[in-house]
């Protein structure tokens, strides 16, 4: 073997090694980036996990059409996270929580589920589902707090992680005033979990977001209002402070 043929194996076997280095370096990588998407979603591979899904009021009592794309969206995280997903209605999702992950779509009006969930693990939230016309419909109340919703302009949703103990797997609320704020949330969600896995690690946070323009941008154009977990956590005093909501 001369040295130019020497050169050539010895190149090849160098670039060899590289590229397996190169792989095995991705692959842990992105192994350990799905451990902690896993974790933060507590979906462990071959987990099951359940959606629980809505009624639209106004309609035929299916599920509304934004309600369908944020499922969608949701499913499509199930996968990643190489769990199954379970798919009920909440008027038939009579279970606790904690044995499997949760996503819980849509207001108390439309969702029993919900409803049922803000009672237990959020009593400082309360919304208005009453159906009559008026400044206060489907506004949400938050500690002190008031959110007025005026639709297609300003519109608000609660996004939340919430956990009932260190072992407990969690429940995601998408709680929106109107059908595509929920898609907002679990689009926003599905944006910035690696953030919001940073910030909160694997512990329960409550967000309220904004949902901007949706008459002239859809579910795209969304604003983090604040985190509202403790707010959220405590009992309601008597009468909310302030109240928020575009003038119109």
């Amino acid at each position: 073997m001369n040295d130019d043929v020497r050169n050539i194996v010895l190149g090849l076997i160098a670039a060899g090694i590289s590229a397996a280095l190169g792989w095995v370096a991705r692959t842990y990588l992105w192994r350990r980036k799905l451990r902690r998407k896993q974790a933060f979603f507590g979906m462990p591979g071959n987990s099951e996990c359940l959606l629980v899904v809505n009624r639209d009021p106004s309609g035929d009592g299916a599920v509304h059409r934004n309600d369908v794309f944020a499922l969608l969206e949701l499913s499509a995280l199930i996968k990643d996270c190489e769990a199954h997903a379970q798919i009920v209605s909440h008027d038939t999702a009579r279970q606790g929580f904690g044995e499997r992950t949760e996503f819980c779509v849509g207001g108390p009006g439309s969702n029993r589920r919900m409803a049922a969930h803000l009672q237990s693990l959020l009593p400082g939230v309360k919304i208005n589902t009453q159906s009559e016309p008026g400044p206060d419909r489907a506004s949400f109340q938050i500690g002190s707090e008031r959110y007025r919703l005026e639709a297609g302009v300003e519109e608000y949703v609660l996004l939340a992680r919430l956990t009932g103990g260190q072992d407990a797997r969690p429940v995601f609320l998408f709680c929106g005033q109107r059908a595509i704020t929920n898609q907002a949330a679990s689009r926003y969600l599905m944006r910035n979990h690696d953030k919001l896995q940073r910030k909160h690690r694997n512990s329960s946070f409550v967000l309220l977001l904004k949902v901007v323009n949706s008459q002239a941008y859809g579910a795209d154009v969304v604003e983090l209002i604040g985190d509202v977990t403790r707010a959220a956590q405590a009992p309601l005093p008597s009468a909310p402070r302030t109240s928020h909501r575009a003038a119109g």
